[in-house]
């Protein structure tokens, strides 16, 4: 019997080791590539205190030398030393991603969630919340930005107090525009966890003394929140890979950057394989991010954790 069930066992501890060698090798290569960022946007704030602004980290030239001494890499030290050069612009243009995404997904959930509300348990508000989330997901994402920012020309608008914070005022236009859209995706995902929750939880509430307002915020959004964060999850990860329309605006976020880099070099390809994988390194931080919150906020017994 014990030698029957020994060649399963070796099976599953070399399966786990595997497990732990490839979750140690994405966190360090989440912590390289987080940690680079992060010198890089603090060395620019603070005037090149590790190297001069706008140059990279590490000489290009030493990642070059050290390659071509290398045989089995030294065909490739010309393309990595091009990619350390063009690494702080990319840097430069990084932090406006995550800043556009970060603000937008915020400001942006706390329009959604009385949105959501007002869809399910709203009269004539359900009617106003039907027609925004209609209205912006349903016309392109693109077309909405051109509306506000050629059309109404809102770039012109953006108050003094904040003009000056980004490079260009059309940041603003660009959060605003992911904003609006990203609330009325938002809210549909909020609805339908909120839908989810059994009737039977507010009649609990009004029971105990509640208002159906209270009800609704102190019994009903606390379970719903925690059934709609793998939806929410998605629209984060929409969020980001979206942001790179903000470029069609002049937004010089990453994508713009990256496309004006290899608009003067013309090596596209490279360019835009680096860009990729910057864009997979920040999609694959939002999830983790999530499923640590999704786990954090778990109630045993509740919604998914029922079945675990």
């Amino acid at each position: 019997m014990a030698g029957a069930t020994r060649p399963s066992t070796v099976r599953e501890r070399v399966s786990d080791a595997d497990v732990s060698a490839g979750r140690l090798l994405l966190v360090a290569a989440g912590v390289l590539f987080w940690g680079w960022l992060l010198v890089s946007w603090v060395n620019r704030w603070l005037g090149g205190v590790v190297s001069p602004v706008g140059e990279p980290l590490v000489a290009s030239g030493l990642v070059e030398g050290a390659l071509a001494s290398l045989p089995v890499l030294a065909a490739y030290a010309g393309d990595a030393a091009f990619v350390v050069e063009l690494m702080p612009d990319l840097a430069q243009g990084m932090w406006l991603t995550v800043v556009i995404t970060g603000v937008s997904l915020v400001v942006g959930f706390l329009l959604a969630v009385p949105l959501a509300v007002a869809r399910v348990y709203g009269r004539f508000s359900a009617w106003f919340s039907l027609a925004y989330t209609e209205l912006l997901r349903g016309t392109p994402l693109l077309a909405q930005l051109f509306v506000l920012y050629y059309g109404l020309n809102l770039g012109r608008y953006v108050p003094g107090a904040l003009s000056g914070v980004f490079p260009r005022d059309v940041v603003w236009v660009a959060i605003l525009g992911f904003t609006l859209n990203g609330a009325a995706y938002q809210a549909e995902y909020i609805r339908g966890a909120v839908e989810s929750v059994d009737e039977g939880q507010i009649t609990a509430g009004r029971a105990i003394g509640l208002s159906k307002i209270e009800a609704i915020y102190h019994v009903v959004l606390p379970q719903a929140l925690r059934y709609a964060i793998p939806s929410w999850t998605n629209e984060f990860v929409y969020l980001i890979k979206y942001s790179s329309l903000a470029a069609f605006i002049t937004v010089p976020e990453l994508y713009y950057r990256a496309d004006q880099i290899a608009s003067e070099t013309f090596r596209y390809t490279l360019i835009f394989v680096v860009t990729g994988a910057m864009y997979l390194a920040l999609v694959i931080t939002a999830s983790k991010l999530m499923e640590r919150v999704d786990d954090r906020v778990a109630i045993p017994g509740l919604g998914a954790d029922r079945e675990r």
